[in-house]
């Protein structure tokens, strides 16, 4: 029996849909971060000295997880290859994100309407910035910017990459999973101006998220049926700091169109209103329409790449 790229896609996917993620004691992103956190320290009180111990840090941390998940499929498939593919599916489940994502956006958005409180307390679970200060409107802004970007972080950034590789090797396509939760989880929590110990690690994540990036702000585009938001975003998709977030914010802002902006750093759309109530929920849904175009693209590669191998497999042979 074989089981495809496609269907471990579909059983990652539907394995979030249906539970959502483990509890943070067994969930092994939540272990790596334990192992960040105890890293995350003043090494020294040279900041030239932080950004130098940061560079091991950054090339290091990430291939724990990747040696993990790699070896457990390899070692699973030598006993079954069954098993080694149900194992390589749990690694993609384990290293996406989807529905935590967008009921959060949903629960903050709902809240802005009647219960400020709880949009404060709950938007701290997506974004870093301050929130005292801001208004039911800048509220909701901070949200869906935040789903755009986690379009891109949570799922494509592994999706496609495990896609791509999976028809190839299945340890491979694991490996690589982890490999960027680890970068990921790295730059989340020490990619800050404010710690240099971060420096390398924010560089890193800047790099292999350049793609990731840009695919989501297409699946956004594709997923509104508005293949011109993509274009009006450019004009200000590289107005954040991060060279890659603007994309997916920019481009879901002028899909809606909503103005999204985070006070002080950067306004995107400005020409357009904050986003109301009706376009929170609006965008929840457009992000979960983006999630489903990047599961097929994904699934679409895997099955091209599958018959590639096949043709050229039956080529050899004949």
């Amino acid at each position: 029996m074989t089981l495809t790229t496609a269907a471990l896609v579909g059983f990652a996917l539907g394995l979030d849909r249906l539970v959502g993620e483990p509890p943070n004691a067994a969930h092994p992103v939540a272990w790596l971060g334990r192992l960040v956190g105890a890293l995350d320290r003043p090494w020294s009180d040279d900041d030239r000295v932080q950004r130098l111990l940061g560079v091991p840090i950054a090339l290091v941390i990430p291939l724990i997880p990747a040696v993990a998940a790699g070896g457990f499929v390899l070692v699973a498939a030598a006993v079954d290859p069954v098993a080694g593919a149900a194992i390589a599916g749990l690694v993609l489940y384990l290293t996406t994100s989807l529905r935590m994502l967008l009921e959060l956006t949903s629960e903050v958005v709902a809240a802005t309407a009647d219960d400020l409180e709880t949009a404060r307390e709950g938007i701290r679970g997506l974004v870093g910035r301050d929130t005292e200060d801001l208004s039911p409107a800048e509220l909701r802004s901070a949200a869906l910017e935040s789903a755009a970007e986690n379009l891109a972080d949570g799922l494509v950034a592994t999706l496609l990459p495990f896609a791509v590789l999976a028809p190839f090797s299945l340890p491979a396509a694991a490996a690589a999973a982890a490999w960027i939760k680890g970068v990921n989880t790295l730059d989340s929590m020490l990619g800050y101006p404010s710690k240099p110990l971060g420096t390398a690690s924010a560089r890193l994540d800047d790099l292999v998220m350049w793609l990731p990036s840009r695919l989501s702000a297409v699946t956004i585009a594709v997923a509104a049926a508005d293949p011109g938001a993509l274009v009006r975003a450019r004009a200000w998709a590289r107005t954040p700091p991060s060279p890659n977030s603007g994309w997916p914010m920019a481009t879901l802002a002028c899909a809606l169109p909503v103005r999204l902006r985070k006070p002080g750093v950067y306004d995107l759309n400005p020409d357009a209103a904050l986003p109301t109530l009706e376009d929170g929920e609006r965008a929840t849904r457009l992000v979960f329409r983006a999630a489903l175009v990047a599961a097929v693209l994904a699934i679409a590669l895997g099955v091209a790449l599958e018959a590639l191998l096949s043709t050229a497999g039956a080529g050899v042979v004949a």
